[in-house]
């Protein structure tokens, strides 16, 4: 195995296995996670609708997603969708309170964010179920893919702040 195999291979684990973890909080209400109804009660006070379409599409994005880059398969899409999920994590929860992780500011959201770009840059990496059924897909198709994610991540946003504007009473 060469070092850059090695690198991606760590950086697709503590990335992906991350963003699983939160997925799983979301689901299942594991480690301490607020589980479906409460978090279909947060993407609520989000103002995302529909809430229930919302809620699974975040916690799919982030549970499979991560599940997904960790193991190296469809790496583009997992890469995408992890980028979508991360724009929208830092735009409407982590940003009003500024850079650093102590005051809940987005500074972990970005580093899974250029993470999972990486890893959708780079490719997976020779240890990956990609590389084992020989899926390659070009860097302008993992360009695409990641283009595509960030794309919808911030249509994501659209959605969420037409709903507040159309229901304000609703997202308070």
């Amino acid at each position: 195995m060469h070092s850059i195999d090695l690198a991606i291979l760590l950086i697709r684990l503590g990335v992906g296995l991350t963003f699983a973890a939160h997925g799983a909080q979301k689901a299942f209400g594991w480690w301490g996670g607020p589980g479906m109804t409460g978090w279909r009660g947060a993407i609520t006070s989000m103002g995302f609708r529909p809430v229930a379409l919302f809620a699974a599409l975040s916690v799919l994005a982030e549970l499979v997603g991560g599940l997904m880059l960790a193991a190296g398969i469809l790496t583009p899409a997992a890469a995408a969708v992890l980028v979508s999920q991360s724009i929208v994590m830092i735009f409407k929860v982590h940003w009003p309170h500024g850079f650093f992780s102590s005051k809940g500011g987005f500074e972990f959201p970005l580093l899974l964010a250029v993470g999972a770009v990486a890893v959708g840059v780079a490719g997976p990496g020779q240890v990956s179920l990609d590389q084992l059924i020989k899926l390659e897909p070009t860097a302008t198709v993992r360009a695409g893919a990641l283009v595509i994610g960030a794309l919808g991540g911030l249509v994501s946003l659209a959605v969420s702040w037409l709903a507040g504007r159309t229901n304000p009473a609703k997202t308070s």
